[in-house]
């Protein structure tokens, strides 16, 4: 045992507050640990191997790290805890609260060195350093304790050779043979227990496609000769002498019986056919006495057929689709070996259906720097609605914002409400057949919204959306929606005199107050894994969106010779709209992630309109994208809204063209608590010149004209909900003539006018990307 040496504005008390928290939990974790007893603070792994390079014995070592048992408690969480109260139990509400964020010590004495050293030499001889020895030692430091484990690792041995020793002259064994040349074993490769784990059940899943339903992963045994060669070993992938026949024989599918209204009842499941049960389309029995269900549809996501071999895929299949039509509250599934044939088994399926009605109800409060907001909604949603799985959603929405200053918005305060009615049926709704998946799946869907904005010094807008289209999965990895008609018309009104005398000012706020109709197809298509565990994940959202092209065409509309045409006494639109977001999440190590975003977006309008309709234009700034800057009031281009009589006019800044580049550094402060720093820039552009926003259209040197942002943040993560706050300021501000537009030297957090227009707090739910 080895002894080692011994006045700021309100948002800004929050991250003072917090900071003092932290500093208060650090010096709080041994407050009480007894006399004699030491605080288990860390446990460290070093692997002594001449062989293995620097990053493999870095991975190797924060492996086995893991494996230590028991775990020790974060400093962070130990302080929580005993800032709680610790072992009092008479503590009040808050202290309990508090105490229940954290965790108690783990102490030394609980720490089984032995066991722990047995454990890491056993995992060692799982990666394939089968000559290991582990040996361990204790460092205090006051009433502190660190256990530190030495691994001689030894050389790690090499695949020579892979035979798969089955019995060719059976069926059985030559289907097993024949998947010989997918092994995971690849000569050369280390050895490692985990990849012969993954080869015995990636056999016994090629099995059972084969209809092998008895066989699984235990039937295999895997021999490994060490004595082949210089740390190299053979292996050889047998099939245990006691598995039984039955394993070995292929099944069929027999009967298919359904219960698409199950109920449990004391007598457990049933396993016979219901008298009077028709079999339709002469293979599924489906019970359903009181005709809930149209047969044809829940018949479509059944994938077994009498007669057929079992297939796992075509098992999990049915499972996921009949899980995934939001209808049934649990799936169950048997099978039993056929009276009628040997080899045989008849399927029972056992489907207890959800409540059909639900109704949720949800409130968001939401604060930023400028501006204070509640909304609400009730949704209403009716399950298998019309008998073949479908989905009637019926919703009620309503909200409003308020500004309270920040230099910006004087008249933008709102109020909005309105009603959505949206079908989803869990099939493709065409004239022509195409499936586009087995697997997945795919939905159309159909909605209609309805929505009143009444910006209350300004105008109100009354605007109402149809779409109709489909959206399914390719894979895990691939899903596709194309709305085949996406119809938008709004109609503004009450426009006040206030608002039309800022027009005057500002000729393009008339934009927003236009008439807007557009009607044409929209496809995105998303591609993401970021739900695997790997270094880099990626996810990439591209969307294209046409409207009133054919007809404008046709019509021969051009509104730059003043021959706009129109469609039930409406101006269209006539542009082509696309846009990108493509993320790379890069994990650092198991707290921390850097991630960046690109967001391009594009359009061309011409024809019946020269610039997009402003429920189709780009924006940016706000929590979610550039978060230094109030959400749009970034651009177009150069335009300054100080230039723009300020205190007259609210921030509402779009174009037709869009460019933000995000990166953001994200860490674990401990447990559910993270933190974040991050830097935005970004701006928006119009198609073409504006005489009263001189600078605002896009040109070549549009990269000299991103603004620039940047600050840090506090995320809270439960798991189902993460709380997200977020610091920053502008570093970068396009229309600033001085030093090309970069801001840093008019940082000033002890003056309070600098931090009333440039400090900006965002509160949030969910992370920006």
């Amino acid at each position: 045992m080895r002894k080692k040496k011994g006045s700021l504005m309100k948002s800004n008390h929050f991250v003072f507050a917090g900071a003092l928290l932290l500093i208060i939990a650090s010096c709080n974790t041994t407050k009480h640990i007894a006399d004699g007893e030491h605080l288990f603070e860390e446990a460290t792994v070093n692997i002594k191997n001449d062989t293995l390079d620097k990053d493999r014995k870095k991975l190797f070592e924060s492996r086995l790290q893991s494996f230590v048992r028991p775990e020790p408690t974060s400093n962070f969480k130990v302080a929580l805890w005993n800032m709680g109260g610790g072992p009092d139990t008479t503590v009040g509400f808050i202290k309990r609260w508090i105490k229940k964020q954290g965790k108690p010590p783990v102490l030394l004495s609980e720490v089984n060195q032995e066991y722990n050293e047995n454990l890491l030499r056993n995992r060692l001889e799982n990666f394939g350093f089968f000559q290991a020895n582990v040996t361990s030692d204790t460092i205090i430091d006051g009433k502190k304790a660190t256990v530190q484990f030495d691994a001689v690792a030894g050389p790690g041995y090499k695949i020579k050779d892979v035979v798969f020793d089955v019995d060719t002259t059976k069926t059985w064994g030559q289907d097993i043979a024949s998947s010989q040349g997918n092994t995971l074993l690849r000569r050369g490769n280390n050895y490692n227990l985990d990849v012969v784990i993954s080869e015995r059940e990636r056999i016994d899943v090629d099995m059972k496609n084969k209809g092998y339903y008895y066989f699984n992963a235990d039937h295999l045994l895997l021999d490994v000769d060490s004595t082949v060669g210089t740390h190299q070993v053979d292996m050889y992938m047998t099939v245990k002498p006691e598995t039984p026949q039955r394993a070995k024989e292929p099944q069929k599918i027999g009967k298919i019986v359904v219960f698409p209204n199950y109920t449990q009842s004391a007598d457990g499941y049933s396993r016979r056919i219901p008298r009077g049960t028709e079999a339709y389309e002469g293979e599924y029995y489906i019970h359903d006495p009181d005709n809930k269900f149209r047969k044809k549809v829940l018949a479509n996501h059944l994938f077994f057929h009498k007669g057929e071999l079992y297939n796992r895929e075509d098992h999990n299949m049915t499972i996921n689709h009949l899980v995934n039509m939001n209808t049934f509250q649990f799936v169950k599934n048997d099978f039993v070996d056929s009276k009628d044939s040997a080899n045989t088994m008849d399927v029972y399926y056992y489907l207890t259906p959800m409540k059909p009605r639900t109704l949720r109800t949800e409130l968001i409060a939401k604060t930023a720097t400028v501006y204070d907001g509640i909304e609400g909604n009730v949704n209403w949603s009716l399950k298998n609605a019309f008998k073949g799985f479908e989905t009637l959603t019926l919703t009620a929405f309503a909200g409003f914002e308020t500004q309270r200053g920040g230099g910006v918005a004087l008249n933008s305060n709102y109020i909005r409400y309105g009603a959505e009615a949206s079908i989803s049926w869990p099939r493709l709704l065409s004239p022509y057949k195409w499936a586009p998946s087995r697997k997945y799946i795919p939905r159309t869907f159909a909605s209609v919204r309805y929505e009143f904005l009444d910006r209350r010094t300004a105008y109100t807008l009354n605007s109402m959306t149809f779409n109709f289209g489909y959206s399914w999965k390719e894979n895990e990895r691939k899903v596709h929606d194309l709305t085949v008609a996406e119809i938008i018309y709004a109609q503004p009104r009450n426009v006040t005199q206030a608002y039309r005398d800022q027009i005057d000012q500002f000729p393009t706020l008339g934009h927003i107050i236009e008439p807007q109709f557009s009607f044409g197809p929209n496809y995105v298509f998303t591609f993401q894994n970021n739900m695997e565990d790997r270094t880099h994940t990626y996810f990439v959202r591209s969307a294209l969106n046409t409207s009133g092209n054919v007809l404008g065409l046709i019509q021969g509309a051009d509104a730059s010779a003043d021959n706009p045409q129109y469609l039930f006494g409406t101006r269209y639109a006539q542009f082509v709209r696309g846009e990108a977001d493509f993320r790379h999440y890069w994990k650092l190590g198991p707290n921390s992630t850097f991630v960046t975003r690109a967001m391009i977006g594009a359009s061309h309008s011409y024809g019946n309109t020269r610039q997009l309709p402003y429920l189709k234009q780009f924006f940016s700034g706000g929590p979610n994208g550039m978060r230094a800057f109030r959400a749009r009031s970034v651009g177009p281009g150069l335009t300054n809204l100080a230039d723009l009589n300020i205190e007259d006019f609210f921030a509402d800044q779009t174009g037709d063209f869009k460019l933000e580049l995000n990166a953001e550094y994200r860490g674990t402060i401990s447990g559910m608590f993270k933190w974040a720093a991050f830097v935005d820039a970004g701006n928006v552009w119009l198609q073409r010149a504006d005489a009263s926003r001189p600078g605002a259209e896009i040109t070549t040197k549009f990269y000299e004209q991103l603004a620039v942002g940047g600050g840090l943040g506090l995320r809270v993560d439960i798991d189902f909900l993460v709380i997200r706050t977020d610091f920053a300021i502008p570093f970068r501000v396009p229309y600033v003539q001085e030093s090309n537009g970069w801001v840093f030297n008019q940082i000033d957090f002890g003056s309070r006018e600098w931090r009333s227009k440039n400090l900006v707090f965002n509160l949030a739910i969910g992370y920006p990307f």
